[in-house]
């Protein structure tokens, strides 16, 4: 596919109340959990990015009946817990790495083999931290060095409960675990030392399945799964992606005399870490309408521009905003001050090098910063020089945060290659555009 550069230069405020499209997170689980279900599961919201589009293509090949009414609605007849069948082609997972770890899960714990394969940033990314417990488990596996895809998942008819302690924090790893526990005799257990994303454990005693979540000897906490339930088809209405609005809220809060309102936010404790620090650094955000659904508290966030102060961000905050760092720097370009951003090494194994991809276009854009194994810093000075042209490598929130800067910065900012932003936000650029955003392909010189 032929790559599709796009520019982004300064605008005026931006103004508007939108909705950015459904969690993707939340609709990858939907689908995957409703594919286990006993009857229908209907979806609303689902977000129809090439990410999601992937897992329901997958979860089809799986033995799941899965349609898109005339309303939008996703309906999902399952073929209950164990019922999974062996595909007869390889499973494509494209860009997205939460559908790869959770589907080997799955599969892991059914007497069947199942390929997996994904696109040229998916193949880099590592899969050992997901297929070493799932050996533990009774599955084996077929793979790359590194455990890269593409690789195969041969399942095992005799799985066995296994208690793992998480070396890193990982919502995918977690999830995985818990995923191949479902189709598995007695409990299974996952110790995290910090907090990591709970959706899976909330949408699964949703649908009917008996998990806990217990605080133990040093703090950490234990959660379990009790395998082999019968869990039944359940309503799930997706939350807007508080990920998707982020790009929207910085870019809001970088543009003097902006003000925006993202409705339907979800506001998952474990996923707010960045509306936290934006906070800390003098953002005026506030949160209206709060309110709970299929378990998920969700706000409308109204979104004004203020003058940002650089913080240091600790490290522990991590897990909460973990994808969220790339546009936190462009919001600390913008920054009076410096801003050391800790813990973040797990960046560097994302759809890029995103420690590197950051520090390098913040470079090439103007803007003095060190990134360091674990760290990043970044000295912001007001408006940013911009007028380079950003690698992308593939990653859609490099793209997207890039282009936020450019709305800010002094002179355009461009990127190589905008076409993976379908994976999690399709319909981006007409959106930001429409609140007053100037994004468009690059004049031909």
């Amino acid at each position: 596919m032929a790559p599709r550069p796009l520019q982004s230069v300064q605008t005026g405020p931006l103004s508007g109340t939108v909705r950015v499209p459904g969690d993707k997170s939340i609709s990858h689980r939907a689908l995957m959990f409703g594919a286990l279900a006993v009857g229908e599961t209907t979806v609303h919201g689902l977000l129809t990015g090439e990410d999601v589009l992937h897992t329901a293509a997958a979860m089809r090949a799986l033995g799941a009946d899965i349609v898109r009414d005339d309303q939008g609605v996703w309906r999902v007849r399952g073929v209950g817990v164990g019922g999974l069948v062996e595909s007869s082609r390889v499973l494509d997972m494209g860009n997205s790495g939460t559908a790869a770890r959770l589907m080997m899960g799955l599969v892991s714990t059914h007497p069947i083999t199942t390929f997996f394969t994904g696109d040229a940033s998916l193949t880099k990314r590592p899969m050992a931290r997901v297929s070493t417990p799932l050996e533990q488990m009774g599955a084996s596996f077929v793979c790359r060095s590194g455990g890269r895809l593409p690789l195969a998942v041969v399942g095992t008819e005799n799985p066995v409960p296994i208690t793992y302690r998480l070396p890193v924090a990982s919502a995918q790893v977690k999830s995985a675990i818990l995923l191949a526990g479902l189709n598995t005799p007695g409990v299974t257990t996952v110790i995290e030392a910090e907090p990591t994303r709970d959706h899976s454990e909330l949408m699964l005693a949703h649908f009917g399945a008996t998990v806990t979540t217990e605080r133990i000897e040093g703090g950490a906490l234990a959660v379990s799964i009790t395998g082999e339930p019968e869990i039944t088809g359940k309503t799930v209405n997706v939350p807007a992606d508080p990920s998707s609005a982020a790009f929207l809220a910085v870019a809001a809060l970088i543009r003097p005399g902006s003000d925006v309102t993202l409705t339907d936010v979800g506001m998952n404790p474990r996923r707010t870490g960045l509306y936290d620090t934006l906070i800390e650094m003098g953002a005026d955000i506030t949160f209206l309408n709060r309110r709970d659904q299929a378990g998920e508290p969700v706000a409308d966030l109204r979104v004004r521009s203020s003058a940002l102060t650089g913080i240091a961000v600790p490290p522990d905050r991590a897990p909460s905003m973990i994808d969220e760092y790339p546009i936190l720097a462009m919001a600390a370009a913008c920054a009076e001050g410096t801003t050391t951003m800790h813990g973040v090494a797990e960046l560097r194994v994302k759809e890029s090098d995103r420690l590197a991809m950051v520090a390098d276009g913040l470079h090439a854009c103007g803007v003095r910063v060190e990134a360091g194994p674990d760290s990043l810093t970044v000295h912001g000075g007001g408006v940013p020089p911009g007028g380079a042209t950003v690698a992308t490598a593939m990653d859609h929130r490099i793209a997207m945060s890039f282009l936020v800067l450019g709305m800010a910065s002094d002179q355009p900012v461009a990127v190589d290659d905008s076409g993976f932003i379908d994976t999690s936000f399709p319909g981006f650029v007409d959106l930001m555009n429409g609140l007053g955003a100037r994004i468009s392909a690059p004049e031909a010189r």
